[in-house]
């Protein structure tokens, strides 16, 4: 894969570029498998970064994601908007056209949105929207709005992603219940994995999931939530081991609710950059079986965007 550049941008200082030379992954992914969190970053010099940006990426465009795809041995991707483009959709819109039918799209629209836009990006493959609670991230979007949103993209079949962080699912609940679509939530809601799995904060979380089957999870990002970090232990390669009881516990818990992505190019993080190859070789730690495997990357991520 090329190495990262930012364009004619300037890098947020300290943030890490993308791991260039990812390892093959030793665990072999079950044929058609999906890729169901990845984004692409520009380039800057074609799909220029929003001016309300908190963060300027490296570049980090299509033909370095399929490349990427293609190395660990996936077979599709869904491409999330990433929060440096705002709502300006081309790169993932470009991306998609690009991918032979093998990639769908999570979108960021705001209330101007129209009909015929909505229809336009479904025709290219989008089948969601994201809303960013995250407040380092982005700026507060009133929830009147964003139920709106909602309201409109439920006769499209589409589904709702939200990014949040655990301490703030008390606030967010009644909201979230009150979705008229699917609802998929990015990295297990950002859990503190210091504390018990079975503690009252992850409890929480689960009861959520439990007493709402329209709520789904993504079993993602072990490198964002870990604290040991992806060191070896006893001559073996155990990496982010601490984050393994939460996303186990979802994945056989609601088997047939969650999913898993690369989070590729792996935007804001400062501490170290995960090997894509290596975070392959995290799935069967997470997902113990073979049926398991194979739901959690293959029957659930093309139900729900491929199932039309």
């Amino acid at each position: 894969m090329s190495k990262p550049t930012s364009g004619h941008f300037t890098k947020t200082p300290g943030w890490l570029d993308w791991y260039a030379e990812p390892a093959r992954p030793r665990f072999r992914l079950p044929p058609g498998s999906v890729d169901a969190h990845c984004h692409v970053f520009g380039p800057g010099d074609t799909f220029p970064y929003a001016p309300e940006r908190k963060y300027t990426p490296c570049d980090a465009g299509k033909h370095q994601l399929f490349a990427l795809r293609d190395h660990l041995g996936f077979d599709k991707n869904v491409i999330v908007q990433a929060t440096c483009h705002g709502a300006d959709n081309r790169a993932m819109l470009d991306a998609l056209a690009s991918a032979g039918g093998r990639a769908r799209g999570v979108a960021t629209v705001r209330r101007d949105v129209t009909d015929e836009q909505l229809q336009s990006m479904h025709a290219a493959g989008v089948r969601g929207v994201r809303f960013n609670f995250v407040k380092r991230l982005v700026d507060f979007t009133p929830r009147d709005e964003l139920m709106e949103i909602a309201a409109r993209i439920a006769p499209l079949g589409w589904h709702v992603v939200v990014y949040f962080e655990a301490l703030d699912l008390p606030d967010l609940w009644d909201f979230f219940t009150a979705l008229p679509t699917t609802l998929v939530i990015d990295h297990m809601g950002r859990p503190d994995v210091r504390k018990p799995v079975d503690g009252v904060e992850f409890e929480l979380f689960m009861t959520l999931m439990r007493e709402h089957p329209h709520v789904w999870s993504k079993v993602s990002c072990p490198e964002r939530l870990s604290v040991g970090g992806p060191r070896a232990l006893d001559g073996e390669a155990h990496p982010y081991r601490d984050v393994v009881p939460f996303s186990r516990r979802l994945v056989e818990s609601f088997p047939d609710r969650v999913l898993w992505g690369t989070d590729w190019p792996h935007p804001n993080l400062k501490d170290h950059m995960p090997d894509d190859g290596l975070l392959v070789d995290f799935i069967p730690r997470i997902a113990v079986t073979e049926a398991l495997q194979r739901k959690l990357l293959v029957d659930n991520p093309m139900r729900l965007y491929w199932g039309d």
